[in-house]
């Protein structure tokens, strides 16, 4: 298995959201796309952003708090015609237990909870090199693009 970060949150050139991890070295990359209210969840744990309510991922965290389970890794595990598969391993009262996620809520609690992001082996090898995902001019209207959309616009990219 492979650790990853969230680097940030993207957008691809139609504005939808792509959730980039990162290995450690900065140099591959494995974007995923989501929906946008995934991707709100998303970076409100990356901003570190405390809401005055709690989304559904506060919610189910503090959920696992009161019943004394811990995440303990999220592994991006498979990819299947595109979509990619995720699974939550926790432990409560000395079991281990393995929930099936979409990647977008394991990412969402992972970060809510400081717990490490794996990709299996199989899903490692659909990582692009970094060079690879954007030309410097593109990379380039982009950012003056999200520079110019209202501070509280959700398409501004989070980092």
């Amino acid at each position: 298995m492979k650790p990853v970060k969230v680097k940030e949150i993207a957008y691809d050139i139609m504005m939808n959201p792509v959730i980039l991890l990162i290995d450690e070295d900065e140099l591959k990359a494995l974007p995923i796309w989501v929906g946008p209210f995934e991707a709100h969840a998303i970076g409100v744990a990356l901003q570190g952003i405390t809401l005055e309510r709690p989304l559904t991922h506060d919610l189910f965290k503090n959920v696992c708090g009161l019943l004394e389970a811990r995440l303990s890794m999220v592994v991006i595990n498979d990819v299947r015609e595109g979509t990619y598969y995720a699974e939550l391993h926790m432990w409560h009262q000395d079991k281990k237990l393995v929930v099936d996620s979409r990647p977008s809520d394991a990412i969402a609690l992972a970060l809510r909870t400081q717990t490490p992001i794996y990709l299996s082996d199989k899903v490692a090898e659909e990582s692009l090199d970094i060079k690879d995902l954007i030309n410097e001019e593109q990379n380039q209207e982009l950012k003056e693009l999200l520079e110019n959309i209202r501070p509280n616009d959700p398409k501004k990219s989070l980092h």
